[in-house]
């Protein structure tokens, strides 16, 4: 096994190796065969609850000051000032989550290995549609991953990624759209005037929110569907931050190919 390790990291380019020195997640040996792994570290459940519960209070804020179903009026039946704690509550939950994007990117970089994103290593792609061929039922069994397959990460990077940029950009554009004069407005009006007007970052914003709650819902699904087939603790995971495993996968894993 040893000379096979060795053989295999020749094959590794400079680049990779220069990537590949991720700090190891902690291992319990359970015995018979199986091992405990803390993949999820503490920072990363952490952000996880937090992002969820900012993602969930912008999207109820989000979609109500788009169509407010009350209207407030002057008998005292309703807050005069409902859409101004909207408002408000959508830019801190805003906010909160972009911090949180920053705390998950640093954490890519120097968290343990479950951490990162595989594209660089060499049987990333084969790994990405092999996954996809199962999840398409092409194939009987899924490629074996303790952490994010790759077409997780595909999804956690480009797509939960690229819509939380897109978000987070106009949603600064929408935030100080009234004052483009000020600092913080001069750094971000840009983005309407890249598009021309403020429809399409509105538009954007929308569809960036949509594609956030689509990818949601499957998030939860392949979730509970990974926790049924593998039995290895996956749901619990998010809390314990421990997944159950078979040591040979770890053996294999620390191959990093």
């Amino acid at each position: 096994m040893a000379q096979k390790v060795a053989s295999d990291h020749k094959e590794i380019s400079n680049h990779e190796l220069q990537y590949k020195k991720r700090r190891q997640a902690k291992i319990v040996d359970l015995g018979g065969g199986r091992v405990k792994v803390l993949v999820w570290e503490l920072p990363i459940r952490i952000w996880h609850w937090v992002t969820a519960l900012a993602i969930v209070i912008l999207l109820v804020t989000g979609f109500y000051i788009g169509r407010p179903v009350v209207s407030p009026g002057t008998d005292g039946s309703a807050d005069p000032y409902l859409m101004g704690w909207m408002r408000l509550t959508h830019f801190v939950a805003g906010f909160v989550f972009m911090l949180g994007l920053i705390v998950r990117a640093y954490w890519t970089l120097f968290g343990n290995r479950y951490t990162t994103f595989d594209v660089y290593k060499k049987g990333y792609i084969r790994g990405f549609w092999e996954t996809v061929k199962f999840y398409l039922f092409l194939r009987h069994k899924k490629p074996h991953w303790i952490g994010h397959n790759p077409m997780a990460q595909f999804a956690y990077w480009v797509l939960f990624g690229g819509c939380s940029l897109i978000l987070s950009l106009t949603g600064m554009y929408l935030f100080v759209e009234p004052q483009p004069d000020t600092l913080l407005g001069k750094s971000f009006i840009w983005v309407g005037t890249l598009f021309g007007n403020s429809t399409i970052p509105r538009d954007l914003h929308l569809w960036a929110a949509w594609i956030i709650v689509v990818f949601i819902i499957l998030h939860i699904y392949l979730a509970f569907r990974e926790e049924y087939l593998e039995r290895n603790g996956t749901m619990g995971s998010i809390f314990s931050g421990w997944k159950i495993d078979r040591k040979k996968y770890i053996v294999s894993e620390e191959d990093d190919k």
